[in-house]
């Protein structure tokens, strides 16, 4: 049973960046709480906080997101007014979150993951193969960069930033030929249909770790909190994203490493999919194996050092 309730006159605080897709993750939060407490939407309160990774002007430069700051860009200021009691709970992509918290804080609520593939898109082309040798390909992401130079060496890679709609101007105005978004956040805005748009297969390209998801963190001291969120964690979720984040924090989480990971359940057992890259594209190094579900954390601990043993004196010289 929990304790006090929010209320209207009470509410519980939900902070959140100001895109469309981080609010449209921050509403379906709240609808999750107050349907699982038979409670009205005004009892949760959006609080939009502005982070530096918002900011037009650096999204507007096009750089890599290692050059901006990393994966703290988009939670920093969200995480301090988590920690000052100014919100209760915020609303992360999990993908954007870094493997570590700040003191105080927990992350360990997810909400059901959605589509983990990426997405082509483009308004000329209806898939990556149908791509002409030279065109630009625009993306700020180093995993889909050096995917992108593995697959199609031809293609002439562009930085480019920006939540969907600026992504789709840029588009339109030729800063490039195509771009890729996550199915996820399509699905999460209602724009499957409405924008050009063609999944690709985990096969093809394998995704972030984390893609897909949504995490809710909170004050590690706030048991009321706790207790709300145990209603709409999902563990099935929470145990592959075990595995990914582990995976993810053995290799690198700093956002300066192209990799990807994926694992996946069926019945007790999990299957994790991980890659390293460079960030040229002039190696790749994968692996793919399946453990107990149980297991899952340590799997991915076990095959980052595989792939950093594989990939041997050298492969993270650019690092330096």
């Amino acid at each position: 049973m929990v304790k006090q309730l929010p209320t209207p006159a009470a509410p519980l605080k939900i902070g959140t960046r100001g895109s469309p897709l981080a609010l449209a993750q921050a509403y379906e939060t709240r609808v999750r709480l107050a349907e699982a407490f038979d409670l009205p939407h005004e009892a949760f309160e959006i609080v939009v906080i502005k982070t530096t990774g918002d900011d037009a002007a650096l999204i507007a430069k096009d750089k890599p997101l290692k050059e901006l700051g990393g994966k703290g860009l988009f939670t920093k200021e969200i995480e301090e007014q988590l920690l000052d009691g100014s919100i209760d709970i915020a609303v992360h992509s999990m993908k954007d979150m870094p493997t570590l918290q700040p003191r105080g804080l927990l992350l360990e609520t997810y909400l059901p993951r959605e589509d983990v593939r990426d997405a082509f898109v483009c308004l000329k082309y209806k898939s990556l193969a149908d791509v002409p040798e030279g065109a630009v390909m625009g993306s700020s992401s180093l995993r889909r960069r050096a995917q992108l130079a593995v697959k199609r060496p031809d293609l002439m890679l562009s930085e480019f930033r920006g939540n969907v709609q600026t992504r789709l101007k840029k588009l339109e105005e030729g800063v490039a030929d195509a771009t890729f978004l996550a199915m996820a956040g399509l699905t999460r805005l209602g724009m499957i249909g409405q924008v050009p748009a063609t999944p690709v297969e985990v096969t093809d390209m394998l995704p972030a770790v984390a893609q897909g998801a949504i995490g809710i963190e909170r004050r590690g001291d706030d048991s009321r909190v706790a207790d709300m969120l145990a209603a709409i964690h999902h563990e099935e979720t929470g145990q592959r994203l075990a595995a990914e984040r582990a995976f993810l924090a053995a290799l690198d989480g700093s956002c300066e490493t192209p990799l990807a990971g994926l694992a996946e359940l069926d019945g007790n057992t999990l299957r994790l999919r991980g890659e390293v890259l460079r960030p040229d594209g002039s190696e790749a190094i994968n692996d793919d194996q399946s453990a107990p579900l149980e297991d899952g954390p340590e799997l991915g601990r076990e095959m980052a050092a595989k792939l950093l043993e594989q990939a041997g004196k050298g492969f993270f010289d650019w690092r330096a």
